[in-house]
């Protein structure tokens, strides 16, 4: 049974444990490409975004039909997932860096097709990186994921007005670094 994100809540109401799944495969690549833009790392995208999917199932449990009825799905796990970014930021920023294992950039290329889009992939992390927090939360939940500038609000709990002109700077410093490469 193919279920729009719109149906989900109403089918959750009724049978979590039959519309979780569905839940999971309408929303799990989008929450893992956004982790992984904002850990840039795999390892923990797959963590985060696992975990999330977890305490979404926890939290459904514990809520009532017409709560979970009335939920805004995307800006709901997207705040869970959100938040669990933040904590492993935390996590990551008390233990030391380590060269050994560290999967932040793929070593493994088989063509150079592969190589130059491995290669652009770590310049375009890089670039990300050089935003603000807020800047690279709103770009790439706005142009990875998808979700619109009131789901980012939602999500973020930080004003639709404050989500554009997060968006908007964000832009604004990527072109500038872009033109500055280009020089």
């Amino acid at each position: 049974m193919t279920t729009t994100l719109d149906q989900l809540p109403n089918r959750l109401a009724i049978d979590r444990d039959g519309a979780f799944p569905d839940l999971v495969t309408t929303l799990q690549d989008g929450v893992y490409s956004g982790v992984l833009q904002l850990t840039r790392n795999r390892q923990d995208a797959e963590d985060v975004t696992q975990e999330t999917f977890v305490r979404v199932y926890r939290a459904l449990d514990s809520y009532d039909e017409d709560r979970i009825r009335d939920l805004a799905l995307r800006p709901w796990v997207w705040t869970i997932a959100l938040n669990l970014c933040r904590n492993q930021a935390r996590s990551a920023s008390r233990r030391p860096e380590t060269t050994l294992g560290d999967d932040r950039v793929d070593h493994t290329v088989d063509t150079a097709g592969e190589a130059a889009a491995n290669v652009d992939l770590a310049r375009w992390r890089l670039r990300l990186a050089s935003l603000t927090a807020p800047q690279r939360t709103a770009i790439v939940l706005h142009h990875v994921v998808g979700l619109s500038h009131r789901e980012i609000a939602e999500s973020t709990g930080r004003s639709e007005s404050t989500i554009r002109s997060d968006v908007r700077r964000g832009l604004t410093r990527l072109r500038t670094l872009l033109e500055e490469e280009t020089r």
